[in-house]
């Protein structure tokens, strides 16, 4: 299964939509994740502090990829996600990490928190995923 971790993390660096984070890392294992980026002036909102979208990112990215590490056929998709904010983060660097909590076939649950670089909790996330029927092996990124 080495390979079909480093294939999502190759996939997950490469995504469009992550090509703003600065420092952007990904460790994947066995039904666990770490994502984990910089903190810039561009993420966060008028009060100086990272916008609620990126909590909820990273913390979805994670549990994500937790739940995609014990899938190695198809794509999952996230089919709900809570989240649950304790502490803004205005700079420095932040590490999401999610694990599975359980696998089913066509439905896994995975939960994630973030922490900032001193240790400090800043926020929880909870969600599904959701078997997809697009094959990885079809996506050019995974390949």
């Amino acid at each position: 299964m080495t390979e079909h971790y480093r294939r999502l993390e190759r996939m997950y660096l490469a995504a469009p939509t992550n090509q703003k984070f600065q420092n952007l890392a990904i460790h994947i294992s066995d039904g666990r994740s770490e994502v984990a980026f910089d903190v810039t002036p561009d993420l966060c909102h008028a009060a100086g502090a990272m916008h609620g979208c990126y909590y909820f990112k990273a913390l979805d990215d994670a549990a994500f990829f937790a739940a995609n590490s014990l899938v190695e056929d198809v794509f999952v998709l996230t089919a709900d996600f809570m989240v649950q904010f304790f502490l803004p983060v205005p700079t420095g660097r932040i590490t999401a990490v999610g694990t599975i909590t359980k696998l089913g076939y066509n439905l896994s649950f995975a939960d994630a928190v973030i922490e900032d670089d001193e240790g400090n909790e800043l926020a929880r996330g909870r969600g599904s995923f959701a078997r997809s029927t697009m094959r990885l092996d079809t996506i050019e990124l995974y390949r």
